[in-house]
């Protein structure tokens, strides 16, 4: 383990009214207002005594706080040779097209093969630290057995400047989804908040607005199939596991998800023949501004082709 570096800090009267990252990221310009906002929640911040853990928090002005910043470390991720279907790359960040199956980044159950173990080999270990050690370069996720676009950053300033576009709910993010049944109404939208399932962690669940996240998700039927659609999904917000709950909470959960689906004796039949075995769930367009040149740009990805070979099957 690295050591700890600890920064006494006492804001200033200028300061009051501030959320407390900005002001400590004001205060100690060495570190970023993303990297205050992770030691924040690690409670690596103390105010007489007390850890603060909320990035949020209005400061007062004055305030004497202490600050233990962990001393660098390598990442303990090993870079592996995981071959990258990357569809742009320039010095700041790059986009890839991550097939199904490949995990973002370690975590319990899987703490080698994944995005981040690639990265790290592609990228020769140049990606943006703001992420932390587990998850260097990683701005947002996508799930395990969802494919499609991502977006990486190799710099700190593209990291930030992404981050500050994912806040904003300003970058464009479209989905291919074959859901369940077929919907009377062509379009819509859900919205819904969402939380941690107090009856399984390991689930996302809807909840009253003001006790989760806000999470918006505007879905167009594209195509009718056997007792099923296609539909895209453009998201305002980008929630673990949002389009799956969300579509699910209409009654239309995405075909062989396994977690929030449901799948009739025909598609059952289908998916066992097709050995598909995961939701059919594609990002399939990514949009957003280049935080460092500034230029606006778009990306769009087809299905894979087990997605193609499941819509084909299901075609009427």
């Amino acid at each position: 383990m690295g050591g700890i570096q600890t920064i006494d800090v006492r804001l200033d009267a200028a300061h009051a009214g501030w959320r407390l990252d900005r002001a400590l990221a004001a205060a100690v310009p060495t570190l970023s207002r993303e990297r205050m906002k992770a030691l924040i929640k690690s409670g690596a911040v103390v105010s007489g005594g007390t850890e603060i853990r909320d990035p949020a928090l209005k400061v007062q002005g004055e305030e004497a706080l202490r600050i233990a910043v962990p001393e660098p470390r390598p990442a303990h991720n090993e870079p592996q040779n995981i071959p990258l279907n990357i569809v742009f790359e320039d010095d700041h960040l790059l986009v890839i097209d991550k097939p199904a199956g490949l995990v973002v980044h370690p975590a319990a159950g899987n703490l080698d093969g994944t995005l981040v173990n690639a990265l790290l080999h592609h990228c020769a270990g140049k990606l943006s630290g703001i992420g932390g050690v587990a998850r260097p370069g990683i701005v947002h996720r996508i799930d395990k057995d969802t494919s499609g676009l991502l977006v990486v950053a190799k710099t700190d300033v593209a990291h930030e400047g992404l981050a500050k576009q994912f806040a904003a709910h300003s970058i464009g993010r479209r989905y291919l989804a074959i859901v369940n049944g077929v919907s009377k109404a062509s379009h819509g939208t859900v919205d819904a908040a969402v939380a941690r399932s107090s009856a399984n962690r390991k689930k996302i669940a809807i909840v009253e607005s003001g006790r989760g996240k806000r999470a918006i998700t505007h879905w167009k039927r594209l195509e009718i199939l056997e007792d099923a659609a296609l539909v895209e999904c453009r998201l305002e917000t980008g929630r673990t596991h949002q389009v799956r709950v969300h579509m699910a909470s209409i009654g239309h959960p995405l075909v062989g998800d396994p977690v929030y689906g449901r799948s009739g004796r025909t598609h059952g039949k289908i998916l066992k023949e097709l050995q598909f075995q995961r939701q059919a769930l594609h990002a399939a367009a990514l949009e957003f501004v280049h935080p460092v040149t500034k230029r606006r740009l778009s990306f769009s990805s087809p299905m894979p082709p087990d997605m193609q070979e499941l819509f084909n099957a299901l075609g009427v």
